[in-house]
């Protein structure tokens, strides 16, 4: 296969879906392939990034992102893109330019690197890069086959209101927590011998042990007791950002 078709992407909107299933983001974009070019399809792979560097933080928000890039001081050397997403798309026939939605669904959960780093922005925009592959079937008399050239791609900056509101849609007022299965039937059980009405109330109650236990160990207000067991380690996993290939 040979690259011909001059194919140039670009974003110009963000939306969250409301009535998707989950959290979802629909990013709009714009695909020209030269004025009068016919493409049948294309048949498109996109990797999203988080470019962090792009961007200034407040103190609260570079607070917030201590667990995935250290301290300020260090952020000339740990602040590296990161991973959101890869989706495909496909994309039907046009002749020149054409607009489409790329949906991305999205997860609430923390121990996702790119979730918590949309999680401390408090304002501004989230810096995001696309990099598109696949293949483009295009031509007027004919039909041709040609690769999606590895270097295209579309830079965007993503307003943090849509993903708070995207997260406020699905779990209002609320946050999300992931535990091993083992962990979570401790809990089960701890809930039920104690017949605590909800989760919060659970969490609560050994938040409320654990805080009594401390004081009385030290000497204060509380009574001796054995020393609190470990607390929970959720281990916020920062994943390995891919390099992008040619297909």
């Amino acid at each position: 296969m040979t690259a011909a078709t001059d194919l140039a992407f670009a974003c110009t909107g963000v939306r969250a879906d409301p009535y998707a299933a989950g959290p979802t983001l629909v990013f709009r974009l714009r695909i020209s392939a030269g004025a009068g070019v016919r493409v049948h399809a294309l048949a498109l792979r996109c990797q999203l990034r988080i470019e962090p560097a792009r961007r200034s933080y407040a103190d609260g928000e570079a607070a917030a992102l201590a667990d995935l890039f250290g301290e300020r001081s260090r952020w000339g050397s740990t602040l590296l893109p990161v991973q959101f997403a890869q989706v495909a798309l496909m994309v039907p026939s046009f002749t020149g330019e054409t607009e489409t939605d790329l949906v991305v669904p999205c997860t609430y959960d923390m121990d996702i690197a790119a979730t918590r780093y949309f999680s401390a922005l408090t304002e501004g925009e989230a810096p995001l890069l696309m990099l598109f592959s696949g293949t483009a079937f295009t031509g007027d008399g004919g039909f041709r086959v040609e690769p999606v050239p590895w270097d295209r791609e579309a830079s965007y900056r993503m307003p943090a209101t849509v993903w708070r509101e995207m997260v406020e849609q699905h779990f209002p007022g609320c946050g999300w927590l992931r535990l091993p299965r083992d962990l979570m039937a401790e809990l089960l059980a701890f809930r039920s011998r104690h017949a605590l009405a909800s989760w919060e109330a659970t969490l609560r109650a050994l938040l409320d042990g654990a805080d009594g236990a401390a004081e009385g160990s030290d000497g204060s207000d509380g009574p001796a007791a054995a020393a609190p067991p470990p607390p929970l380690r959720l281990g916020a996993v920062l994943p390995r950002v891919t390099e992008r290939t040619a297909p």
